[in-house]
């Protein structure tokens, strides 16, 4: 597929604007800091979060326009094009309601959850529907367009654990720029729009949104929010990942192969092997051996 546009402009972030509408007082994020460029925003915030704590609080955002280090499951690296892609880190330090740490069993839900606010930031403004790929892609028909990493970040005694949350959005790549044949863009979906700053605000409200009600039931994936249906549920409608037969390459280096059944109460994959064996995978990298039916 050739690109849409010949003549591509990439625009830079506003940070001033960002901060006006997502920052307090007008919205729910302590901090927001754009980089020009780093290898990996992840692991900035990371640092941040272990050797200065009261200085970044929960909700505090890190963005970059270039990231010439990033990191995705099993270890894999990309660059992108400057302003090409949405790489930005969310840090959580998860309370309920009442004030009180979520349990840290909850917290192998924040990178589907950051994976459903994206998919679901991205169909309000761009008319495209994403859907969730197990454990943390967000895919066009098959294609990647998105992933999501979480790393957690151990207490120290005074401070409870926190997790960082990263996202790399492919926004204006285009075809000759995808890392892999297999990955997509906006731009190469012909999305409603590519600016990027209008898709930050946009994930980055629908994330704080689902977060908070998250937290609010304590990090109960099958409790239903406020606003509706439960986490579980949420992210179940959308996983593309789920019914169809799935070949799972684990981190020891087995493979297992199997129909995926459904997400346990803490994220993991159940798959039935050709046995009929139920086996929950927690960490693994997924292959769609054919079409749902």
């Amino acid at each position: 597929m050739s690109s849409p546009y010949s003549n591509l402009e990439r625009p830079g972030l506003n940070l001033g604007a960002l901060r006006t509408a997502l920052c307090m007082p007008s919205g729910p994020f302590p901090r927001l800091d754009i980089v020009a460029t780093t290898g990996s925003t992840n692991t900035d915030l990371v640092q941040h979060a272990r050797v200065e704590p009261a200085g970044w609080p929960d909700l505090s955002v890190l963005g970059a326009e270039t990231q010439t280090a990033g990191r995705g499951r099993l270890d894999r690296r990309w660059e992108a094009p400057e302003r090409s892609s949405l790489f930005v880190s969310v840090l959580l330090r998860p309370f309920n309601r009442h004030g009180r740490p979520v349990p840290t069993t909850a917290y192998s839900w924040f990178s589907l959850l950051a994976a459903l606010a994206l998919a679901e930031s991205v169909e309000e403004r761009t008319r495209i529907a994403p859907q969730l790929k197990w454990p943390n892609d967000v895919t066009v028909d098959g294609r990647k367009l998105a992933g999501v990493l979480a790393q957690f970040v151990p207490g120290d005694g005074a401070e409870p654990p926190a997790v960082v949350v990263g996202v790399g959005l492919n926004v204006s790549l285009t075809d000759d720029e995808l890392p892999v044949p297999t990955a997509t863009s906006l731009l190469l979906e012909y999305a409603g729009t590519t600016d990027r700053n209008v898709l930050l605000k946009s994930f980055l409200r629908t994330f704080a949104d689902s977060y908070r009600a998250f937290c609010d039931v304590d990090g109960d994936a099958e409790a239903a929010w406020d606003s509706g249906p439960s986490l579980l549920a949420r992210i179940g409608a959308r996983m593309v990942t789920l019914g169809q037969d799935v070949r799972v390459d684990l981190p020891a280096g087995t493979v297992l192969a199997g129909r995926a059944l459904s997400l346990d109460a803490h994220g993991g994959l159940v798959v039935r092997d050709d046995d009929g064996e139920r086996h929950t995978v927690s960490a693994g990298d997924v292959v769609h051996v054919r079409p749902q039916v």
